[in-house]
């Protein structure tokens, strides 16, 4: 049975962010994390309403453990406050609005776990947004467009995960293309042990990813990417501002992999997002291992005790049929 944090446990870190007299009235666990538990505390008090609590306690990620991770390698498991912090200094830095840290603690003497006490951006997602306010999530769609153009015009030499990049250790000399290749062919052999569909045409998605992969020329500039940038993880503030939430996979990597991801999560809203000069063979190769990413990824979740089970099937579904409409056609 996982146990999750309730008022007794998070009262203390959060007067210790906010100051003595502030009282905790409620404590909700949003849903939708599988890494993490984040939570809405509310508040009493004439100030701050609430603010949120982000923990990186084990009961908290719903993954199982199933690859050995390479440390260099950006696609293994971000999670935890290292990663979150260096992405949120990173973002902050260039100007991207992300949640202010009002408290960061990893001594496990307030709580058990790696946790942190943030801002808490009350004005919903852009995703909810584009349904009950069209006008104030166009406007915030342009502006996180401008936010993408600054991280992906911010360039590196090498490629990586930005808390891995500033220990300076994990520098890869696998291109980014044969990293998403070798990924993708993981994932298919994965996806094939579960999904009857991928199954019966592996060996015809096999020889496309290889194709494909054969046709990328090599690249030695990067820029930086969200990496997981849905409508979803775009919160909107008071001022109408897009911010950015779910930032641990931050990384300078091929900017082609966060385009794939924005085509696949806004749909008929991406032409405000799309950009020139993005390698088309890149696109290619990259869509065909996102959708495959996107089988194995919801299926292997599905091997734990994860809530949304079915929500999860559906994501493997949509996306087994989608890679199988990327093979040419006989």
């Amino acid at each position: 049975m996982r146990r999750f944090a309730e008022i007794e446990d998070l009262s203390e870190l959060v007067r210790d962010a906010l100051g003595a007299g502030r009282r905790v009235v409620a404590v909700d666990r949003l849903r939708g994390g599988t890494k993490k538990g984040v939570y809405r505390v509310r508040l009493d008090g004439p100030r701050t309403e609430s603010v949120i609590v982000c923990s990186w306690a084990e009961d908290e990620n719903f993954w199982p453990s199933t690859r050995a991770d390479d440390p260099a390698d950006p696609f293994a498991p971000a999670s935890g406050i290292v990663p979150f912090l260096a992405a949120q200094r990173t973002l902050h830095d260039l100007g991207v609005r992300v949640p202010q840290v009002l408290l960061a603690d990893d001594s496990r003497r307030r709580y058990p776990a790696d946790v942190t006490v943030i801002e808490d951006v009350t004005g919903g997602t852009l995703e909810d947004l584009f349904d009950s306010n069209p006008e104030r999530a166009s406007g915030a769609l342009g502006e996180l467009a401008e936010m993408l153009g600054v991280m992906h015009r911010s360039r590196a030499r090498n490629y990586g995960r930005v808390d891995l990049l500033e220990r300076g250790d994990c520098v890869s000399e696998v291109s980014c293309e044969r990293r998403v290749l070798d990924r993708a062919l993981e994932d298919l052999k994965e996806a094939a042990g579960r999904d009857d569909s991928i199954a019966g045409a592996e060996a015809a998605l096999h020889d496309r990813l290889r194709q494909l992969a054969e046709r990328v020329s090599p690249r030695t500039e990067y820029g930086l990417i969200h990496g997981e940038l849905g409508p979803d993880h775009v919160l909107v503030d008071a001022d109408g501002r897009p911010v950015l939430i779910d930032i641990e996979d931050l990384m300078y990597f091929d900017v082609e992999w966060e385009h794939v991801f924005l085509r696949l999560r806004f749909h008929e809203r991406y032409a405000v997002l799309d950009r020139p000069g993005l390698d088309p063979r890149r696109l290619d190769l990259y869509m065909l291992a996102m959708r495959l990413s996107l089988v194995a990824g919801p299926l292997r979740l599905l091997d734990g005790d994860f809530p949304g089970r079915v929500f999860m099937q559906g994501i493997a579904n949509h996306n087994a049929r989608q890679a199988l409409a990327l093979l040419p056609s006989v």
